[in-house]
This record gives structure tokens, C-alpha cells and sequence, in this order.
């Protein structure tokens, strides 16, 4: 079937990076895998990060003229060209969608969120506009798909929730693991790493908030396990990177590599070449570096918070440890670090769980079956 898709925080041909534009960009190759005609409807970025409401409402009016502009077009096209479902990628007061209900609903299809959230304490404040368009859209919604069963809590209708596991395109991380001796020589010429002791690795943008605290109790519990051989690469940059090499500044030596922000197509190399993705996940929703690590065959240790526990099983393809707590997060590093058999098997079992459950094939059956559900006659 043809699919409308929108992405109102940011679209997937955006020029910046972004997690956003990537998920939004592999939602639309699922469904194309899955045999539909997926289109991309519109490009308007709906957010207001600071609670402006002037800004609100021109976008609010610039959404509405939108929807019918694009409502003209698609009646000018025949009935078997016209989209029978819509598909909304990220909803939330700050970013609401002043197109696909109204569209949907003059077209009588369904409308479809993906990963959705509500926060009720913006009732009534500067985001009120976009909190009510938020729950306005969720009680068309025939489905609202979710990545992470947290938030699933916080949305009105559970009857309405679809599961759906985190996902990627596991092949450009498989095929780096088949070349792990020639990333980890060309990474220890780089970074001037000891390719004798295990290597540790840390994908995170360094930004205030959430990616900082991990950061910090990372830094705390790898200061504990000093006595043990191992360096820590970092893949990351952003706001906070003064404070984060603040953090790692009191382990000293020569333990810690900064490799900078680094492109998709740099990451999976990366991850091949070490031993152990590290992350303590303080508030993560899921964390994608999480699963291009295990889609790599890299073991991982992570912070058990949010929707971690959904794609890393504990003692199977890693270990979860206590969030937010340090000590429990570094005891978790020195067992698989003083154990080599064992990360070999979670390394395996990693590769075969993402590939089985997290790859484009398993996403694009899910996906082709919530919208056979949502298309069916009543």
C-alpha cells in the first residue's frame, strides 16, 4: 500500500545528524523492505523548543495551509495513487502534528503514530498548544507504535499500543566484525592503544543532562577498577566535552582515547575493534549505540534504565547493572573484563539477537502486520 510518512521534529533528508533523522529514515526503509510505496508527505519542523506562542501558532496556521495544499494534490490523483495510511515518527508537545490528522480524516485513513509521548504537567503552560495537538492526535491514532514499554505508560489509550523493538540495518556492523584484527590495528595506530589490553568502548554526544551523568558515574566506576588492564575509547563531542574529560581527568595515565564525534559509517569499525561497549544509560530511552554495539558482536555493559533491558539481555548478550549505581556498574565491567570465554559467547549471542529480532526483516513483518491492522475493515 502507499504510506504517507512525516516526521515532524525533523525530517530523514535533513542535512544535520541526527538520531531523529536516522530512525525516521529507517522507518521508511522498513516499510519499503515490506513492500510499500512510502512517500514523504512534508518537511515542516513543527518544534518550539522554547515555549513560544507566537512561534506555536504560525506553525500551528503553516501546518493547516500545508494539509490542504497537499490534501489538493492527492485528490487530484487517481484512487489507486493515493495513500491509505499515514505514519507519524515522533510525537510530543514540542513537536506536534498540525498536518496528518486533519488529512487523514478528510481522506478517511488511518493515522498512525510512532514512538509517542505525554506529558501531562504541560497542561496549561507555555506548550499547552501543543500538548492538547498531541492528545487530539492520539485519540485519532488507529495504532501507536512504541520502541520503548515505558512509555507506553504515559499514553491515554493502551489498547491502542503496538509494540515494536528498536531497530537498524545490522549488515555494516556485521561485516566490520568480520575484520576485527584490521580496525583494531588501524585503531590502536590512530589513538596509540595498546592492542594487548582489553579496550573499552563509549559512544555518547557529550551534552549537558542525562549524557553527562552517564559520563560521570561512568568515569566513577572505571576510577574503581584502576588495578585492572584495560583503556577506555570515547566516541563523542558535543557542549559538555570540558566537563566529561574533567571526569576521566582523576583516573590518569594514558587509560582514556578521545576519538571525537564520529560518523555512522566510522562507528562500526569502532566497535569491532573492542572488547566492551560501557554505558551506564542514566534515563536512556533505549540507546542505539547499545545495539549497533551487539550488532557488531560486542558485548556491553549498560545502566539497567528506560528501555534498556529490551534490547540487551542480561547475561545473554551483556549485563545489565543497577542504574545509577557506580559500584555495581564497575563490578559488572571487571567480570566480563577478567573473563574472555564469556564475552566471546554474549559476542555470539549478540550477533544472532539483532539479527533475528532488531534487524530491517523482523521490523518491516512487524510493521506490515500493524498496518494491515490498522487498514482493515472495521
Amino acid at each position: 500500500m502507499r504510506v504517507a510518512f512525516y516526521a515532524p521534529m525533523k525530517p530523514p533528508d535533513h542535512p544535520v545528524p541526527s538520531g531523529d533523522r536516522r530512525m525516521a529514515g529507517l522507518l521508511m526503509e522498513a516499510l519499503s523492505l515490506a513492500g510499500h510505496e512510502v512517500e514523504l508527505s512534508s518537511r515542516l519542523r513543527s518544534r518550539d523548543g522554547t515555549g513560544d506562542l507566537l512561534r506555536q501558532a504560525r506553525l500551528e496556521s503553516l501546518g493547516a495551509a500545508l494539509g490542504r495544499r497537499l490534501l489538493r494534490r492527492i485528490e487530484t490523483r487517481p484512487a489507486s495513487e493515493r495513500p491509505a495510511a499515514w505514519l507519524t515518527y515522533h510525537l510530543y508537545y514540542k513537536a506536534p502534528d498540525w498536518i496528518g490528522p486533519a488529512v487523514c480524516e478528510a481522506l478517511a485513513i488511518p493515522y498512525l503514530v510512532a514512538e509517542a509521548s505525554v506529558a501531562a504537567k504541560r497542561a496549561g503552560g507555555p506548550w499547552d498548544r501543543g500538548h492538547r495537538a498531541t492528545l487530539d492526535a492520539l485519540e485519532q491514532a488507529a495504532a501507536v507504535i512504541a520502541f520503548n514499554p515505558a512509555d507506553s505508560e504515559c499514553l491515554p489509550d493502551p489498547h491502542r499500543i503496538r509494540g515494536l523493538k528498536p531497530f537498524l540495518d545490522p549488515i555494516p556492523y556485521r561485516t566490520a566484525a568480520t575484520e576485527r584484527h584490521r580496525h583494531r590495528a588501524a585503531l590502536a595506530a590512530r589513538l596509540g592503544m595498546d592492542p594487548e589490553q582489553p579496550w573499552l568502548a563509549a559512544v555518547a554526544m557529550m551534552r549537558p543532562g542525562d549524557k553527562l551523568a552517564s559520563y560521570r558515574l561512568l568515569a566513577r566506576a572505571l576510577n574503581d577498577l584502576r588495578e585492572t588492564p584495560w583503556q577506555l575509547v570515547v566516541a563523542g563531542d558535543g557542549p559538555a566535552r570540558d566537563q566529561v574529560t574533567a571526569a576521566f581527568a582523576a583516573i590518569g595515565g594514558d587509560r582514556v582515547r578521545y576519538a571525537g564525534e564520529m560518523t555512522l559509517r566510522a562507528l562500526p569499525p569502532l566497535y569491532a575493534a573492542c572488547d566492551l561497549l560501557v554505558w551506564p544509560a542514566v534515563n536512556e530511552a533505549y540507546g542505539m549505540a547499545l545495539l549497533e554495539a551487539q550488532a557488531s558482536g560486542l558485548p556491553v555493559v549498560a545502566g539497567a534504565s528506560g528501555g534498556v533491558s529490551e534490547i540487551v539481555r542480561h547475561d545473554v548478550t551483556g549485563l545489565l547493572a543497577a542504574a545509577g549505581e557506580a559500584d555495581a556498574f564497575a563490578a559488572a565491567v571487571r567480570g566480563l573484563l577478567g573473563d574472555r570465554a564469556r564475552r566471546r559467547r554474549m559476542a555470539a549471542a549478540a550477533l544472532e539477537v539483532v539479527g533475528a529480532e532488531h534487524g530491517l526483516a523482523a521490523t518491516a513483518r512487524r510493521l506490515d502486520a500493524i498496518l494491515a491492522e490498522a487498514v482493515a475493515p472495521a
